[in-house]
């Protein structure tokens, strides 16, 4: 449920989180701490005098999330705040130039609600309750809290307000549970983007994936992971980039229990089709503990 903790600096697009809806009593709280790196090239809109465009971003990312009653439905919130280290290079004629960042990126917030199969019922109730179909909403908000520096082109903040509202279905059969979510990501404008007085305003971006995941015992489960993303065009003072995203990314995620209240979740994934962004491969393991209220 708490994926989006470690999401290795891919845009929310990218991100690919099994389980998301899943139901938990009410009173868990978890705390996350996590570990990823990305890497490859960036495909940039073919107008632009930069070739050969390459990027490695490691992040840590500390997090923690608590399941309450939400007029008597299950609610998670869910926060995390992100550390970040990036190098990118590229080529302009026959200059090649390399840049370093490492700060806060932009902090992650989150709210989830199951409306159906997510009666919101305490631990030992929730133990003797069978597993049933749930659908969900949620709405996850990225803060301009990152690094930024209005007179660089790269950077580890974006300097604006990112939403993104979300529906889902998550559908267990045996040993086995199918999910899918659509959502779609509302960009605030900046208003200092490179050199510092230019405005940057994006277009949204419908994003889906799928999953598809088997246990193997409680807490011991493997997905496979897919996502398809497209839109986010960009306009800087008022000229039109040719930059639409088209793109989606394939995955895997296996989670262990490591005692009765711990367990680590690992995680790849990586660009299957690329038409404009990042096409990395990415790596992420997480450390969860969990603690729960009867």
């Amino acid at each position: 449920m708490l994926a989006i903790l470690i999401s290795s600096g891919a845009a929310a697009a990218q991100d690919l989180e099994p389980r998301s809806y899943s139901a938990s009593p009410v009173g868990t709280t978890f705390v996350v701490a996590g570990a990823g790196r990305s890497s490859g090239s960036v495909l940039l809109d073919p107008s632009l005098p930069f070739e050969d465009v390459d990027a490695r971003l490691g992040i840590a990312t500390g997090g923690i999330g608590h399941v309450f009653d939400l007029f008597g439905r299950t609610a998670l919130g869910a926060a995390a705040f992100p550390f970040a280290r990036a190098r990118a290079s590229g080529r302009t004629g026959e200059e090649t130039t390399t840049v370093s960042r490492t700060g806060l990126a932009d902090a992650r917030l989150k709210l989830s609600v199951n409306f159906v199969g997510g009666k919101a019922i305490r631990a030992r109730e929730f133990a003797k309750t069978p597993r049933s179909t749930i659908i969900g909403a949620s709405l996850a908000v990225a803060a301009p809290t990152g690094q930024y520096m209005s007179d660089k082109l790269v950077n580890l903040g974006s300097n604006r307000w990112t939403f993104k509202p979300e529906v889902g279905i998550s559908v267990p059969v045996r040993r086995w549970t199918f999910d899918a979510y659509t959502g779609v990501i509302f960009f605030a404008t900046n208003d200092e983007f490179y050199p510092g007085t230019s405005v940057r305003e994006q277009e949204r971006v419908v994003a889906t994936q799928g999953h598809v995941s088997y246990t193997f015992r409680p807490r011991l489960w493997a997905a496979f992971d897919a996502t398809y993303y497209s839109g986010g065009t960009t306009t800087v003072n008022g000229v039109r980039k040719a930059d639409l995203q088209r793109n989606s990314r394939l995955g895997a995620t296996l989670s262990v229990p490591l005692g009765a209240r711990q367990s680590l979740k690992g995680s790849y994934s990586a660009g299957a089709a690329t038409r404009i962004g990042g096409d990395f491969k990415t790596v992420a393991v997480a450390w969860q503990m969990t603690w729960i209220q009867q």
